[in-house]
């Protein structure tokens, strides 16, 4: 028994080897079709070796059973982040094709309701796969971000670090870590980041157009903290809360708070 289920906990950890050996194979095939430069490999690289060992490690350590099909989609999304994120490396030194950077983007910001949906219909809602989801929405926001920057300004990355900078805060003051009631305009505000940040990528609206609209996206985003922040801090006030629900079963947590890249439903 316990050899069965040594077994069974390599498993999923045998899935992560096979994630990082795709993400090099996606490297390779950007590398033979626009000749990816040193920066973009060697930030593609550390992003599959980094998200390979975080990964490896909180499998470690939850030891589930198995991986689990929305875990896969989710590795998939992870997969094709690495591959805009080297793009986006590579653009500080040469000029990657648009349109490739735009459609990994894309597949992958679809794939984000996608994971969620799979993971409730089998049954495999996880504190794990919630967390893996996030951390993914995240760094695309962050990396997109950057890439709209080199245009517009580095005022863009507000919208990529706002995620990371309220996680930040939240390690001093614990209240940030409560519960927030479901919220439609929460969730177009987070839908709105990426579809807004992918477009100003692509470059095709005019300059004025993707200056105001990636405005727009910040202001309201900045309204949505401000407006959740104002909420648990009279919340704090009033006496103990609820700390936020760990099995991502819920739709209690800000999509926005965690980076979510377009609207779905909670994993």
């Amino acid at each position: 028994m316990a050899l069965n289920n040594t077994y069974g906990a390599r498993l999923p950890q045998q899935e992560t080897m096979v994630g990082a050996g795709v993400q090099l194979l996606l490297l390779a095939l950007l590398g033979t079709a626009i000749g990816l430069g040193p920066a973009g490999w060697l930030t593609g690289l550390a992003f599959g070796i980094a998200t390979w060992a975080v990964l490896t490690r909180a499998l470690r350590r939850t030891q589930p059973s198995s991986f689990g099909p929305a875990n896969r989609v989710t590795l998939g999304r992870a997969i094709l982040v690495g591959g805009v994120t080297a793009l986006v490396a590579d653009s500080f030194q040469s000029s990657p094709p648009v349109s490739l950077l735009v459609g990994l983007t894309a597949v992958a910001l679809i794939l984000d309701g996608v994971d969620g949906k799979v993971a409730r219909r089998t049954g495999t809602s996880s504190a794990l796969g919630a967390r893996f989801d996030m951390e993914v929405d995240a760094f695309l926001i962050l990396v997109l971000s950057v890439y709209v920057g080199m245009s517009l300004g580095p005022w863009v990355l507000l919208i990529g670090t706002m995620r990371y900078a309220f996680v930040a805060a939240a390690r001093v003051m614990p209240w940030l870590n409560a519960a927030l009631p479901p919220s439609m305009a929460r969730k177009t505000v987070a839908a709105m980041q990426g579809v807004i940040l992918l477009v100003a990528g692509a470059g095709v609206l005019p300059y004025a157009v993707t200056l105001g609209a990636v405005l727009l996206a910040l202001g309201l985003l900045v309204w949505s903290f401000g407006r959740d922040i104002g909420w648990l801090w009279r919340q704090s006030r009033r006496g103990p809360v609820e700390p936020v629900r760990k099995d991502g079963a819920g739709d209690e947590r800000p999509r926005e708070l965690v980076g979510a890249a377009a609207a779905r439903s909670e994993r």
